[in-house]
């Protein structure tokens, strides 16, 4: 897996390579927004990690950027803010999810295989349907379907924003924090709240469908759509 790093602080930039190293990804790094650029237009990644702060060009600036030029590499920002409208920008600008510094070593591992496992997840049909696993999104009649047993099930409006964010983020880790600002605009303690709720309303329509698929709470981070563990 090859992944691209840009940062302007040269010793955080050293030290994330040298740990994905130790996890024996391939890593380019760059410590301005032009020369980040430049190599994501260039270059084939599986997975770009974009500081917000940059020299030259900003990481939002890079994410509009390669999003408009049809890249559609996942991207991590890193922000040393954790303001809501730091992290609404950095999701609006074309960003797959973000972390906040500083962060713990296990946490950025974390989300960098849950993205790189999306693109084996996340898919669109013929009909421009999302579909994750065995499970496609009608979104024009608000159904979820199971596709290997033909079982539907109608969705509420909260319940289908939420299977669409994890659809179009499948194998990503979506965090309360995501989930409340995607779907009522803020976050607070109410919101995280009814987050919890929905999720448990979604979870047991999935369970109805006798899917493959399941929303699997990761501690400390947030939720995942993924397929079921076997045993």
């Amino acid at each position: 897996m090859k992944l691209l790093i840009v940062e302007d602080e040269k010793r955080m930039a050293e030290a994330v390579c040298a740990i994905l190293k130790q996890e024996k990804y391939d890593v380019d790094a760059y410590y301005e927004g032009f020369g980040g650029l430049e190599a994501a237009r260039s270059n084939i990644y599986d997975l770009i990690i974009l500081d917000v702060m940059l020299p030259g060009m900003n990481g939002f600036e890079i994410a509009r950027n390669i999003r408009k030029e049809g890249i559609q590499t996942p991207v991590l920002m890193l922000t040393a803010k954790a303001d809501t409208d730091d992290k609404v920008e950095g999701l609006d600008s074309g960003a797959d999810d973000y972390l906040t510094k500083p962060f713990e070593t296990k946490e950025l591992l974390a989300r960098i295989r849950a993205m790189l496992r999306r693109n084996n997840i996340q898919s669109t049909d013929d009909t421009g349907k999302l579909s994750a696993g065995d499970l496609k999104l009608d979104q024009g009649k608000s159904m979820l379907i199971n596709t290997e047993n033909g079982m539907d099930v109608r969705l509420s409006e909260k319940e289908l924003h939420i299977i669409e964010i994890f659809m179009t983020n499948a194998g990503n880790i979506i965090s309360k924090e995501q989930l409340a600002v995607k779907i009522w605009g803020y976050e607070n303690e109410a919101e995280y709240n009814n987050v919890e709720v929905y999720i448990s309303f979604t979870r047991k329509k999935i369970q109805y469908l006798d899917s493959k698929m399941e929303i699997k709470a990761v501690r400390g981070l947030g939720y995942e759509l993924r397929q079921k563990e076997t045993s």
